[in-house]
């Protein structure tokens, strides 16, 4: 299994725990129990009917006639916009908070970018009755105000990330801080497939309900169960991971990874890891990330909240290093008319971060014959007033 996490924390070379002396304890039961915990059969029926009846999965397979139509190709998107919360967010929070509460947790502390995680995360707290504290970077907190008034509706407090850049890297560096200082009542709810080894194997199996969807539904549709190619933005990499899960060891579904390219792959304001970034550790894993010289963290840039991260998982560095996906650096003009026309040819809104996926149909040619799976990750509510002021509405 080329693909999947090592019984160290790796995937091939990249991965990992790098961790503070204090959160030792605390990874090491993680990573000793969280397997057995999330396999048992209690929490697997509790997951499966929060997922059904309170998240709404599964979220259906369309088939985009118009896209098909524009690009000479079998388009199909799948509908993650349509869970609860707006993305794909939810199942990995879902996930993760009934694991908290069989670790004997009673609080939640977490980071979010765009918001939909710490809406997500909010979502469930609210739900089990946990407290629940939201890092988020002062930018990202001026820029996705609609999510920021959503957490605070559903109980969490949304503590601000001051200091660099002001978005998601530092929001993280904040929640691990905070965790750092609280170990012990305190459970760390991961967004995306990064940090350190258990969280990127442990989001990436939540998260892979969307390819099992996949597989079933395209059976239903196209009589087979493996699309020729599976399209999904990355920043850290969950929904990604999700589309990508049960496809990973099947090189002939061809991968493709859209990227923040922000002003451009060349330019300093970009989040192109994979064209850009090096060999190091961040935020506990070893991965490739954007760094100066000296191996500090660069500011990333991009239109998108979610995907303005320096980094991605140790996954994404794994399958650059064989070549099992292919990378596009999405521009930020590329992204917002792929998000228009989405909305102007099939009626659905989506997330700036999604609109880099569908930015790559523009990218590259599609056989008449190829089925196209795009993850719409989440839908545009929260983004309306960039779409807006973008376009000049």
């Amino acid at each position: 299994m080329k693909y999947q996490v090592n019984q160290d924390g790796y995937y091939g070379n990249y991965g990992g725990a790098f961790i503070p002396e204090a959160l030792a304890p605390i990874i090491g039961q993680l990573q000793r129990e969280y397997i057995s915990i999330i396999e048992q059969e209690d929490f697997q029926k509790e997951m499966a009917q929060l997922l059904e009846d309170y998240v709404g999965r599964p979220t259906p397979l369309y088939f985009a006639k118009g896209l098909s139509e524009k690009y000479s190709t079998k388009v199909y998107l799948k509908r993650e916009d349509l869970c609860h919360t707006g993305a794909h967010k939810i199942n990995n929070t879902i996930g993760q908070i009934l694991l908290a509460k069989r670790l004997g947790k009673n609080k939640i502390v977490a980071e979010t970018g765009a918001g939909q995680h710490g809406v997500a995360t909010a979502t469930v707290c609210a739900l089990m009755g946990m407290e629940c504290i939201v890092y988020m970077g002062a930018l990202d907190i001026e820029r996705q105000a609609p999510n920021v008034a959503r957490m605070k509706m559903l109980g969490a407090e949304v503590r601000p990330a001051e200091s660099g850049a002001k978005t998601l890297k530092e929001a993280v560096d904040e929640a691990l801080l905070y965790w750092i200082e609280n170990p012990d009542d305190t459970f760390y709810l991961i967004g995306s497939a990064v940090g350190p080894h258990p969280y990127p194997d442990m989001v990436s199996r939540f998260q892979s309900i969307i390819s099992k969807e996949i597989r079933k539904q395209l059976l239903a549709k196209e009589g087979r169960e493996e699309p020729d190619y599976v399209v999904a933005c990355v920043g850290g990499g969950s929904n990604a991971v999700g589309a990508f899960y049960h496809f990973l060891e099947n090189e002939q579904v061809k991968l493709i990874v859209a990227e923040g390219g922000g002003e451009g792959a060349d330019s300093p304001k970009t989040a192109a890891t994979s064209f850009v970034g090096k060999e190091g550790v961040l935020h506990g894993s070893k991965t490739l990330f954007m760094q100066d010289e000296q191996g500090e963290p660069l500011e990333a840039y991009s239109v998108s909240a979610g995907l303005d991260y320096p980094g991605f998982g140790p996954l994404y560095a794994h399958m650059k290093e064989l070549g099992r996906a292919e990378f596009f650096a999405i521009k930020d003009d590329e992204a917002m008319n792929a998000g228009l026309a989405l909305c102007k040819v099939e009626g659905i809104i989506p997330a700036i971060e999604s609109s880099h996926a569908l930015a790559v149909l523009d990218q590259r040619k599609f056989k008449p014959e190829d089925v196209v799976v795009i993850n719409l990750s989440g839908r545009g509510d929260k983004d309306l007033d960039n779409y807006r002021s973008y376009f000049n509405f």
